[in-house]
């Protein structure tokens, strides 16, 4: 559970880093990118733990992705919404079940034994 915690932060950060900058464009593009780069080294600082964790405590390389990507598009889901002020629409939500599915199909041999 804690790679999990983990990548629920580091998704938050990394989310903010590439697309809260577009909130500020009347802002020198240098300035977003040191500002960017600075909340993606706390991006860093929550993933290589995460995925170090996880690794070591029996998840594969690629349910570690898969469940990262589920996680990514959670975290930017809502940010979109409720940052960027989007509407969430039904393809969002197919999109999701999609990489529900991804995880299923990736963790299907742990179900198994």
């Amino acid at each position: 559970m804690l790679p999990i915690l983990l990548l629920i932060c580091s998704n938050t950060f990394m989310t903010v880093a590439w697309y809260g900058h577009l909130k500020f464009t009347d802002r020198p593009l240098w300035q977003v990118i040191l500002v960017s780069w600075s909340i993606a080294l706390l991006e860093y600082c929550f993933a290589v733990p995460a995925n170090r964790i996880g690794f070591t405590h029996g998840y594969t390389l690629g349910q570690l992705k898969i469940v990262q990507e589920v996680i990514t598009l959670m975290v930017f889901g809502v940010f979109s919404v409720l940052v960027m002020g989007e509407r969430f629409k039904w393809n969002y939500a197919a999109a999701f079940l999609c990489m529900v599915a991804a995880v299923a199909f990736m963790f299907m041999d742990k179900l198994r034994t």
